[in-house]
C-alpha cells in the first residue's frame, strides 16, 4: 500500500484501524460506527420523553392548572412546528460545526426548557418554555444527529438507521409508564406535573451531556473509515471549519435543483400530516364506538409495538431493494387500513387496524435517511434531512389541529378519518414521482467546489 500523506489526511498513523509494519489489515472486531448508533438511540429516546408521553401529559395538565384541552393542545402542536421549522437550521448548523458541538447545545436547552416548564404557572409560560426552547432541542436532536449517523457507514447502514430509529418506537412503552410513576409519587396535581418535568429534565440532561462524549462527528476523529469502506479508501475529515461550510453551501445549492428534494418535503407532510391524526385521536375515537378505555389504550400500545418492528425492518429493506419502493408500500399500508375505521365498532376491529397501520406508519418516516444518501451520496445532508423533517413537523401540526377541528365542527370522526385517508393518498402518488433510487442525482455537485474542499483532496 502507498505510504499515507499524513498532513493532508489530518489523521496520525498511530489511530488507523491497520498497524503499518503488518502484511495483512487488522480489522477491528466491532466497528466504532455500533458505538455511535447505541449513543445516539440512547439520546433519541432521552431527549423524546416529553414528547412520547403527550397522551399522558395533555390531561393532567387542563386537571393541574384549569386549561382546556384546547390551550394545551396548542401547545403540542407548536412544539411539533418549532422543531420543524428548526429543522434546516439545525442540520445546517451541524454540517457547519459538528454535531457535537450543537449537541451540547441541545443538552443545555434541554435541561432548560424542562426545568422552566416544570416552574410555569401561566398558559404563556407553557407555549415559551415547552413550545419552543424544548422543541429546539427536539430538532437538534432529531436532524443533525440522524444525519451524523449515516456518515459512519458505507455498509450496513440500513442497519445502523434500523436500529436508531426502532429506539423512538418503544419510547412510549418506557416514557409513559415512567411519567404515571413520577406524576403518582408526588401525588399528581401540579407537584406531580412539576415533577413529572424537573426529574427528567435534570436526570435527562445529565445523560445527554455524558453520551455526548463518546459521540464523534465522523469516522476520521477516531482515525477510521466508514464501516464497509475499502482499506485503501483514505481517511478524510470533511466536518470542520470554512471546509465544513463551504461544501455545506455548495451542496445545499446542488440538492435544492432537484425535484426529489422539494418532493421528499411534501411526502415527509403528507405521511405526518396523515399519521397525526390516527396517533392523536385513535384512543378517542375507539372509545366513542363503546370500546373500554383499557382496551382503547391497548390499542394504541399495539400499534406503537408493532412499528417499532417496522421501524427497524424497513431501513434495511430501503437499503436492499431501494427506498422509493420501500416508501410507497409503507404509505399504501398507512392509507389503506383507515378504511377500517369507517365502520369499526368491536375491539378486535381496532387491533387489527393498529397491526396493519403501524406496519405502514413505522416504515413510512423510517427510510429517509437512506433516501437521502442514495440519491446525494456522501454529502452534507444534514441540511436535506433538516428540510424534510419541517415538513414533518408542520405535517404533525397541522394534522392534529385540523383533525380535531374537523370533529367540532361535524360531532363524529368521519370526516377526520376522511382527511386523513386523502393526506395519506397524496402521499403515495408523490412517491411515484420520485426518481429511481439506482443512482445518485447529483454525482458531480463537488465539481463546484474549491480543490481544498472536495474529498478527493486527502488521496494521494
Amino acid at each position: 500500500m502507498a505510504e499515507r500523506n499524513f498532513e493532508q489526511s489530518d489523521v496520525p498513523p498511530g489511530r488507523f484501524t491497520q498497524e503499518s509494519g503488518d502484511s495483512e489489515p487488522k480489522v477491528a472486531k466491532l466497528h466504532y460506527a455500533w458505538v455511535i448508533v447505541a449513543v445516539a438511540a440512547a439520546m433519541r429516546l432521552t431527549s423524546s420523553s416529553f414528547r412520547t408521553s403527550s397522551s399522558i401529559l395533555i390531561p393532567r395538565l387542563v386537571d393541574a392548572f384549569g386549561w382546556s384541552y384546547g390551550a394545551v393542545g396548542l401547545g403540542f402542536s407548536l412544539q411539533w412546528i418549532v422543531s420543524g421549522l428548526f429543522g434546516p437550521t439545525a442540520g445546517y448548523l451541524g454540517d457547519r460545526y459538528g454535531v457535537r458541538k450543537v449537541m451540547t447545545c441541545g443538552a443545555l436547552l434541554f435541561v432548560l426548557g424542562m426545568v422552566l416548564t416544570g416552574r410555569m404557572s401561566h398558559l404563556w409560560q407553557f407555549y415559551l418554555f415547552f413550545g419552543v426552547i424544548l422543541s429546539a432541542s427536539m430538532g437538534i436532536f432529531q436532524v443533525p444527529l440522524t444525519a451524523a449517523v449515516t456518515l459512519w457507514f458505507e455498509k450496513k447502514l440500513g442497519l445502523g438507521i434500523g436500529l436508531l430509529q426502532a429506539s423512538q418506537g418503544i419510547g412510549p412503552l418506557i416514557a409513559v409508564p415512567l411519567m404515571l410513576l413520577i406524576i403518582d409519587l408526588f401525588g399528581g396535581g401540579i407537584p406531580g406535573v412539576r415533577a413529572a418535568f424537573w426529574i427528567p429534565g435534570i436526570v435527562g440532561g445529565t445523560i445527554l451531556l455524558l453520551l455526548i462524549r463518546f459521540f464523534h462527528n465522523e469516522p476520521a476523529d477516531k482515525g477510521l473509515r466508514p464501516l464497509g469502506a475499502a482499506l485503501d479508501q483514505p481517511i478524510r475529515r470533511l466536518q470542520r471549519g470554512a471546509t465544513a461550510s463551504i461544501r455545506t453551501k455548495v451542496f445545499l445549492k446542488e440538492a435544492q435543483r432537484t425535484s426529489a428534494f422539494w418532493n421528499l418535503i411534501g411526502i415527509h407532510f403528507w405521511g405526518c400530516a396523515g399519521h397525526a391524526i390516527i396517533l392523536v385521536y385513535l384512543v378517542s375515537l375507539a372509545e366513542d364506538r363503546g370500546v373500554s378505555a383499557g382496551m382503547a389504550a391497548g390499542v394504541f400500545v399495539t400499534l406503537s409495538v408493532v412499528s417499532s418492528i417496522t421501524r427497524f425492518a424497513v431501513p434495511i429493506a430501503a437499503e436492499r431493494f431501494g427506498s422509493k419502493w420501500a416508501m410507497g408500500a409503507c404509505f399504501i399500508l398507512q392509507t389503506a387500513p383507515m378504511l377500517i375505521l369507517f365502520w369499526a365498532q368491536d375491539p378486535w376491529h381496532f387491533y387489527v387496524f393498529a397491526v396493519l397501520f403501524g406496519i405502514g406508519f413505522g416504515g413510512e418516516m423510517s427510510a429517509f435517511p437512506i433516501i437521502n444518501r442514495q440519491y446525494y451520496g456522501s454529502g452534507p445532508i444534514g441540511a436535506t434531512y433538516g428540510w424534510q423533517m419541517m415538513g414533518a413537523g408542520i405535517g404533525m401540526a397541522s394534522g392534529s389541529l385540523l383533525g380535531g377541528q374537523l370533529r367540532d365542527w361535524t360531532g363524529n370522526f368521519d370526516a377526520t378519518l376522511l382527511l386523513s385517508l386523502s393526506l395519506s393518498l397524496v402521499g403515495v402518488f408523490s412517491i411515484l414521482m420520485l426518481p429511481k433510487t439506482s443512482h445518485h442525482l447529483i454525482p458531480h455537485w463537488e465539481d463546484s467546489l474549491p480543490q481544498e474542499a472536495r474529498s478527493s483532496s486527502a488521496a494521494d
